[in-house]
C-alpha cells in the first residue's frame, strides 16, 4: 500500500508539472499582451497553429527544436496579425482576438490535411520530446523524479518565470509596457513608443503561445489532432486575471490547474477506477470558479481593451 501511495504521489507531481507547462507558457505570453493594454483572445488559435506547424516541421525535417522554432515563428506571425488589427487599425481587441482564434482553429487543421495527412490516411507520428534527467539532481528523493526528470519544454517554462519577472519589475522594458498599459497617452508624452511596445509584447505573446501549442503535438503526444489544445488558450486568459498579471503567481496558478488536470492521467496510469469524463471537466470548472472569485477584485491594466490614437 505504501509503495502504491508513493507511486501515485510521484506520478501525480510529475504529471502536474507537465500539464502545467502549456498553460504556464501561454499565460506568461498573455501577461505580456495584457500588461501593455491588449487583450489577446487569439491565444487559442495561436496555440493550435503552433501545434500544427511544430508537428509538420518536425515530421518533414526530423528536428524537434526546429519544430519549436517554427511554432514560435508562426505564433509571432499570428501575434503580428493581432497587432496590426488592434494596434494599427484600432479594431476592437476582443473581436480581433476571436477572429484570430477562428482563423487558427481552421487553418491549423487545413494545412495539416493539405501537407501531411490527407483524409483517409493513417495519422503520422513523430518521436516526441523525452524526459531529460538533470545530472546530480534527478536522484534527489521526490524532487528528482518530479521536477528534474522532465521534457526540455518543462525546464524552459520554469526558467522563463524568473526571467520574465525580472523583465517586468527590473527593466526599462517592463516599466515601459506597464506605463503603456496604464496610461498610453502619458507614456507617449514621456517619449515611449506606444505602438512599438504593444507590437513587441504581442510578438512575444504569440511566440510563447506557439511554443505552448507545440507542447501538445511534440511532447504530450506524438501527433497532431484538430482541437488538441482543448481550450487551454481560454484557460490562459482566465489564469492571467487570477494571477494579477504576476509571473510568479502565474506559476502557482498553472501548477494548481496542472494538478487538477493531472488527476485524470494519474488515475488512468495507475488503473484507478474513476469516471473519466468527470475528471475531464474538473479543470474547466476550476477556471470558472476562479473567474467568479477573482475577476471583480482584480486590478486590470487601466488601458486594457482601449485602442490608442495619437492626437494631432
Amino acid at each position: 500500500m505504501e509503495i502504491l501511495t508513493y507511486a501515485f504521489f510521484i506520478t501525480f507531481l510529475a504529471m502536474t508539472f507537465r500539464m502545467a507547462t502549456p498553460v504556464l507558457l501561454g499565460t506568461l505570453g498573455e501577461a505580456f499582451a495584457e500588461r501593455s493594454g491588449v487583450l489577446n483572445l487569439g491565444i487559442e488559435g495561436t496555440m493550435l497553429m503552433g501545434a500544427s506547424t511544430g508537428f509538420m516541421v518536425t515530421y518533414f525535417i526530423g528536428d524537434l527544436w526546429l519544430g519549436i522554432f517554427a511554432a514560435a515563428f508562426i505564433g509571432m506571425a499570428m501575434g503580428l496579425l493581432m497587432a496590426f488589427l488592434s494596434v494599427t487599425l484600432g479594431a476592437q481587441q476582443h473581436v480581433a482576438g476571436l477572429g484570430i482564434t477562428f482563423l487558427g482553429t481552421g487553418l491549423s487543421f487545413f494545412l495539416y490535411r493539405l501537407f501531411v495527412a490527407p483524409a483517409g490516411g493513417v495519422p503520422p507520428t513523430i518521436v516526441p520530446f523525452r524526459p531529460i534527467e538533470i545530472p546530480g539532481l534527478s536522484g534527489i528523493p521526490v524532487l528528482g523524479p518530479t521536477i528534474f526528470t522532465q521534457p526540455a519544454l518543462v525546464y524552459l517554462a520554469l526558467i522563463l518565470v524568473p526571467i520574465i519577472g525580472f523583465i517586468f519589475y527590473r527593466t526599462t522594458l517592463g516599466l515601459n509596457l506597464t506605463a503603456v498599459g496604464q496610461n498610453p497617452k502619458a507614456a507617449d508624452t514621456a517619449g515611449i513608443n506606444v505602438f512599438r511596445t504593444r507590437y513587441l509584447c504581442l510578438l512575444i505573446a504569440g511566440a510563447l503561445a506557439g511554443i505552448a501549442g507545440a507542447w501538445f503535438s511534440m511532447a504530450q503526444s506524438s501527433q497532431f489532432l484538430p482541437g488538441m489544445t482543448m481550450g487551454r488558450g481560454w484557460v490562459c486568459v482566465a489564469l492571467v486575471i487570477f494571477a494579477n498579471w504576476s509571473p510568479y503567481r502565474i506559476l502557482g496558478g498553472a501548477l494548481l490547474f496542472g494538478g487538477i488536470d493531472a488527476l485524470q492521467t494519474t488515475f488512468a496510469a495507475l488503473g484507478v477506477a474513476f469516471p473519466y469524463r468527470i475528471l475531464q471537466i474538473f479543470p474547466y470548472i476550476f477556471t470558472i470558479v476562479i473567474l467568479v472569485a477573482v475577476a471583480r477584485r482584480a486590478t486590470y491594466p487601466a488601458a486594457l481593451l482601449q485602442p490608442y490614437r495619437r492626437e494631432g
